[in-house]
């Protein structure tokens, strides 16, 4: 498996997109985290440089490093997001310094390992040591590869917010 992560650009819109139509038809929810880039990609990557270096921040969210794993054809086969703190109760409480996905049409072939790997990586990079990774108890495959990452389970507790049982885990870097 060879994959290279990279931050978007405006040569990645075509494979971009193709990753939305797989999501639309395969799994609309995570999607929908992507959705802006459909109608102006140049300005979608730009709000991901912009959220990376830490402007132009929203209330509520901090600097936070996009990588997109691509395969060896250049589709897009994995997601990680790597928040550089988790200062805000929500982001303590409720979803962590990394969260990634893969497209509907890549699952189970290893790259949410993949995916993760390179989100505690950026992790090192911004000067992390320690990182929590949460993931829906109802989602074996991720909270297994959580584990297989490093995961230490802190505890399982119900969350209004996502209204489900969701697993909390902290990696040494």
């Amino acid at each position: 498996m060879v994959l290279r992560a990279v931050k978007l650009n405006e040569i990645h819109e075509e494979v971009f997109l193709r990753m939305l139509a797989d999501y639309d038809a395969n799994d609309p929810e995570p999607g929908e985290w992507y959705a802006t880039g459909r109608d102006d990609f140049a300005a979608y990557v730009q709000s991901l440089e912009d959220e990376e270096k830490g402007f132009n921040l929203l209330p509520g969210i901090v600097p936070c490093s996009h990588r997109w794993l691509l395969d060896e054809l250049g589709q897009i086969v994995g997601i990680v997001r790597t928040r550089h703190s988790i200062d805000t109760p929500h982001l303590f409480h409720e979803t962590g310094h990394i969260g990634y996905d893969v497209p509907p049409a890549h699952r189970g072939n290893g790259y949410a390992i993949e995916s993760l790997r390179v989100g505690l990586q950026s992790a090192r990079d911004v000067g992390l040591t320690k990182v929590l990774v949460c993931a829906d108890d109802a989602n074996p495959p991720s909270w297994r590869t959580i584990e297989r990452c490093g995961g230490l389970l802190e505890r399982s507790y119900w969350s209004d917010f996502w209204n489900c049982q969701v697993r909390r885990y902290w990696i040494d870097l």
